[in-house]
């Protein structure tokens, strides 16, 4: 099966397995994103509803894609500007193309077993941390560690008297010498 996507203001024709690089996309390496915007949907059969379709992806890497140089000039006025940009982009495996129920389905089902797994794991925990109280001794005043001392400030250096600095000579006269 294969879809039309529109992402980063472009299309694509994607079908499972794909790998393609698109503008960039918020996530990292690994995680599991789901492309929303599907145009256009179908099979060997023919063309599909693309509203039911979804179209979910997994991030391979986040880069950049090759330099890009841009060079101005304006002839007979020695005016010249270099610049190079390297454009944001993320590489994509599709990892499926198919009804939106069947992904949900799947994450739904991955989520209902974390919760049980969390709990078996947290229920040893909850019973330590009900027992450990009942264990501890109220702490005496000499075990207690030494409370860190502030260093002691710096003091600034005085400040120069205002009267050390001269008068500043008078231009008078020496107007009156050249004259």
């Amino acid at each position: 099966m294969f879809a039309v996507v529109r992402t980063g203001g472009k299309q694509y024709r994607v079908a499972a397995g794909d790998k393609i690089a698109v503008e960039k996309l918020a996530g990292e390496a690994g995680d599991t994103i789901s492309l929303g915007d599907v145009l256009m949907a179908g099979d060997a059969d023919g063309v599909k509803d693309a509203a039911k379709v979804a179209v979910s992806a997994e991030i391979i890497a986040q880069a950049k894609s090759e330099k890009v140089v841009v060079f101005k000039k304006r002839r007979r006025h020695n005016y010249r500007r270099k610049a190079g940009h390297r454009q944001q982009m993320t590489l994509l495996r599709i990892m499926a193309v198919g009804d939106s129920k069947a992904p949900k389905k799947a994450a739904a089902a991955k989520s209902e077993e974390a919760p049980k797994k969390e709990a078996k794991a947290a229920a040893p925990k909850k019973e330590a941390a009900k027992k450990a109280p009942a264990k501890k001794a109220a702490p005496k005043a000499d075990d207690k560690p030494a409370a860190k001392k502030a260093a002691p400030k710096k003091e600034a250096a005085p400040k120069k008297a205002a009267a050390a600095k001269k008068p500043a000579a008078k231009k008078t006269a020496a107007k009156k010498k050249a004259d």
